[in-house]
């Protein structure tokens, strides 16, 4: 289980396990901050716990069965469990309760009193939480280190991308109002954070759903968009990097902020494909040139902005043709970071209807040829680095040196610098340092 140690003695304790997303983990978030303010321990052990929570994720088939096999872990070490997330509705929810008859609930994504009212059924709590003694941070319980913390701004998503079913599992999108937002990543701030992520299903849609109504911060007017958020985020003076950002046209005002040095020049974007037969049949909301022609906007604005995306291989029907135009756009795009699945078919998605299905072969032969494009457009990106001064916000230190972040490289999911030998720094402190070498994704001091 993730290390959420929290304890008193003679309190009820309950371990968690977050699996999938950083949305994900965002909702386990909510749900430990209002257990420990109810009272309640949080054990990492196993056999302390008076019941186990299991955050599921239900994205593809592969994150369901890790998600299934850690509920029979579970029911096999400790025996009451409970599971939440996004299996937790539906064909996955019957699969669950087939699978493990004797978890003691289940339910959905985002479903905190569900999850809340049956802790306090299963396990009730007979100590009387003190506010003068247990002391609960006022930014809540994080499951993240001290220096970073993700930031979700809103729930589900409008669109409907064939491959995907997260509208299924979380609904249409649903916005914070903004005052809420900035309050939350206020506090973080002023509990030591860093540097905060902004994550959601559609980071670029954010106040739609609430037609971008103003809302107040302090007193003062904002409106619920995505431009006033990233202005206001800008002003708290931490890093703010943004993830699950799609190319629409109003995100060209982030652009400028970025080359302003007010947020990260960092996007995140997951465009799928660079074939525009292929992102129609995904019902995906971008065509390719428009999208190649935003980015080359953007870096004429901001030279140094870092482009992370993610792609799919072998989505249902994919020609030789259509793969062809993928390895061109990604040739021309020159992205920074990029990640590449193989298609695979998840129960309840539109895309398994979808005629001529790419033999499994294929699939991996197209991934290595992918991979390779992109393994020497990072490296030769890392190289030109090599001699040049980068800010770099230290993750961890040990005894054989510090491992942190530039800009250009997002937590768990991209790459690292390497400081060896150097010991005498903590995480969370920003330095300045000279790369003396690169590799194919990382960074030497």
């Amino acid at each position: 289980m993730r290390d959420t140690a929290i304890q008193t003695p003679d309190r009820a304790k309950v371990g968690f396990i977050s699996l999938g997303c950083p949305k994900a983990l965002v909702d386990s978030e909510r749900i430990l901050t209002q257990l420990r303010i109810e009272g309640y321990d949080i054990t990492p052990q196993y056999e302390d716990a008076g019941v186990v929570i299991v955050n599921t994720c239900g994205f593809i088939d592969a994150a369901k069965e890790e998600s299934l096999e850690t509920i029979g872990e579970a029911i096999r070490e400790n025996g009451r469990v409970l599971v939440t997330g996004c299996m937790g509705r539906g064909d996955d929810a019957d699969a669950i309760r087939a699978r493990h008859p004797k978890v003691l609930g289940i339910s959905g994504p985002a479903a905190y009193e569900e999850v809340l009212s049956t802790v306090r059924e299963v396990l009730p709590q007979h100590h009387q939480p003190n506010p003068h003694l247990d002391l609960i941070p006022a930014q809540g319980v994080k499951l993240t280190p001290r220096h970073y913390a993700y930031l979700k701004i809103s729930e589900g998503c409008n669109h409907r991308c064939r491959f995907c079913i997260i509208p299924s599992l979380r609904g249409d999108l649903v916005s914070r109002p903004i005052g809420s937002v900035m309050s939350e990543a206020e506090g973080l701030v002023r509990a030591g954070v860093r540097e905060l992520l902004v994550v959601s299903q559609d980071t670029s849609a954010y106040g739609i759903d609430l037609k971008y109504q103003t809302d107040f911060w302090h007193g003062r007017p904002l409106k619920s968009n995505l431009e006033s958020l990233a202005s206001a985020l800008s002003e708290l003076g931490v890093w703010v990097r943004f993830h699950y950002v799609y190319p629409y046209p109003h995100v060209d005002k982030l652009i400028p902020m970025m080359a302003a040095g007010k947020l990260l020049p960092y996007i995140d974007m997951p465009l799928q494909h660079g074939a525009r037969s292929v992102l129609e049949r995904m019902k995906r909301p971008a065509a390719a040139e428009k999208t190649l022609d935003r980015i080359a906007k953007w870096r004429d604005i901001c030279p140094d902005l870092s482009i992370r995306s993610t792609f799919i291989v072998g989505y249902p029907g994919e020609t030789e043709e259509e793969f062809e135009s993928l390895l061109t756009f990604i040739d021309r795009a020159q992205l920074d970071r990029v990640g590449c699945f193989q298609y695979s078919p998840v129960k309840g998605a539109a895309a398994n209807e979808l005629p001529n299905p790419v033999p499994e072969a294929i699939k991996a032969a197209r991934w290595d040829r992918f991979m390779a494009l992109q393994q020497s457009i990072s490296a030769a990106k890392l190289q030109r680095k090599i001699g040049s001064t980068q800010t770099i916000l230290i993750d961890q230190v040990t005894e054989d040196g510090a491992i942190g972040r530039t800009f250009a490289d997002a937590p768990e999911i991209d790459g690292v610098v390497h400081l060896p030998d150097i010991t005498d720094f903590s995480p969370g402190d920003l330095v300045e340092a000279e790369i003396s070498a690169a590799d194919d994704y990382d960074l030497w001091v």
